[in-house]
């Protein structure tokens, strides 16, 4: 999907399956999680599926769902 775009849609005569939508991951704040640009953090406010905020020691930043480069440890 092109960022900024709207999904495409998928016709029902089409020989392909149709996309998969990402399952949105589970976080809860204390946490200890991964993240492939940040590294360790910990998981301190949570935005109802819509963003977590974690603290990586240095600095908090805000990571929006669906949470692609984090992992919970």
């Amino acid at each position: 999907m092109r960022k900024g775009s709207a999904p495409r849609r998928h016709l029902p005569t089409s020989p392909f399956d149709a996309p998969v939508a990402p399952a949105v991951k589970d976080f809860a704040p204390g946490d200890k999680v991964t993240h492939d640009r940040y590294g360790l953090g910990t998981i301190v406010a949570a935005e109802n599926g819509v963003a977590m905020l974690v603290d990586f020691g240095s600095c908090q930043v805000r990571v929006t769902a669906p949470y692609d480069h984090m992992e919970k440890l």
